[in-house]
């Protein structure tokens, strides 16, 4: 693998945990929500990542990994009802139905995502450093 291909690779990382990070906020958004019905009620969402061979003139030599977001799918774990008779949006029976997001997974998320954005990060920059100090040698 050249030092060209771990660009890709990093930033193909960096584009995943990106999302991931978005996912999260939107998640951390609306926790707190509620609705009238557990049908309507807002599902945590997570992405799904896939390893994706990318190669260059068909053979191994030039191929390089990436990371790519296959799907985003919804938490299924049921919504829960809450009885709150005086909410406008209570149902008949006067329950309100709770998100299923669960903030402690969704800070760990975060973290989780930050960190690997930040060696990423890390990795363009080494990678960029060699590349400079491989120019220099000719001097």
């Amino acid at each position: 693998m050249s030092l060209f291909n771990v660009f890709d690779v990093a930033g193909s990382g960096m584009s995943a945990q990106s999302v991931r990070l978005n996912v999260t906020s939107s998640n951390l958004a609306n926790a707190e929500s509620v609705s009238g019905s557990p049908a309507t009620a807002y599902r945590a969402r997570h992405p799904v990542f896939t390893a994706v061979l990318n190669s260059a003139m068909g053979d191994e030599a030039g191929s390089s990994v990436a990371v790519r977001v296959l799907d985003i799918v919804q938490n299924r774990t049921p919504a829960q009802g809450r009885y709150e008779p005086g909410n406008p949006l209570a149902d008949k029976q006067g329950y309100v139905y709770l998100s299923n997001v669960n903030a402690v997974e969704e800070m760990a998320n975060m973290i989780s995502a930050s960190r690997s954005y930040q060696s990423n990060v890390e990795v363009l920059n080494s990678v960029k450093q060699l590349m400079l100090r491989t120019l220099t040698i000719g001097q």
